[in-house]
């Protein structure tokens, strides 16, 4: 899965460190997306280094630094959502700057605002409309998941399912996501053809696909145009926060814009 792409936000180094990285995926010529990774920022242990988040723990003023190099690449300041593990979805453009949104999912037509989502383990889902009328991002915990963001985020943005493409960011995969009973039953709860993303385990427990997971529920609210979906950041330590496999960690962010 090639990183970058010609027309897009170009990948950032500082002192030789890439931060972030342009997807691979069809965007419209007015639109761009974008996602971070863990090098090159101002955190220090256990943030280290581009931590994006403000709930962790990590001191303000270095996340404040880290929030500043992102933006001067962007058309303005991301809206910030309050993640919760639902499936609330944010109008921006029925929102003030300074209101406090409460989702794990939003979406803009107008140019120049940014949706972002903020993630380390769970599944960033970035969302266009073929035209770039429309964008949206949705934050795919298995819970947001097993409970429709992905479709409430298709929903609000009002497009034909069969005109969006999708794009999964850097997410936990199969081989580092053991779940118990109940996150394999709430999804089959939903749609029994999800069993094929869960495998058995020595443990007795379950090995969860998020991403097949996402790319089933993707297909069946009619979007066809599937990219991404091939990182784990629990085994690339390196590039990717990992809630899973570190505890106390930062947040990178997945961020789409239509611009201005």
């Amino acid at each position: 899965m090639g990183e970058q792409r010609s027309g897009c936000v170009p990948s950032d180094s500082a002192e030789g460190v890439q931060s972030w990285f342009a997807p691979d995926w069809p965007l419209p010529p007015q639109v761009r997306s974008l996602v971070t990774m863990r090098t090159g920022g101002a955190s220090a242990e256990p943030f280290e280094s581009f931590n994006l988040a403000e709930h962790v723990e990590d001191l303000p003023a270095h996340v404040a630094r880290n929030r500043a190099r992102l933006r001067a690449v962007l058309p303005s300041e991301p809206r910030w959502l309050t993640q919760v593990h639902g499936v609330a979805v944010s109008d921006l453009d029925a929102s003030a700057p300074g209101d406090l949104l409460s989702a794990d999912a939003a979406v803009t037509r107008s140019p120049g605002r940014v949706v972002a989502v903020l993630t380390a383990d769970c599944l960033p889902v970035l969302l266009c409309a073929d035209d770039g009328s429309v964008v949206g991002a949705a934050h795919a915990g298995w819970r947001g998941l097993s409970n429709g963001v992905i479709e409430a985020c298709l929903s609000a943005m009002k497009a034909a399912p069969a005109r969006v493409f999708a794009y999964l960011g850097p997410a936990i995969s199969r081989q580092a996501y053991e779940v118990g009973d109940d996150v394999r039953s709430a999804f089959l709860a939903r749609d029994a053809s999800a069993a094929a993303a869960f495998v058995t385990n020595a443990r007795g427990r379950w090995q969860a696909d998020l991403y097949a997971l996402a790319r089933q529920r993707l297909q069946a609210a009619g979007v066809a145009s599937i990219y991404g979906g091939g990182r784990c950041t629990y085994g690339e330590p390196g590039k990717f926060f990992s809630f899973r496999r570190d505890g106390r960690t930062g947040r990178m962010a997945s961020l789409i814009w239509i611009e201005r």
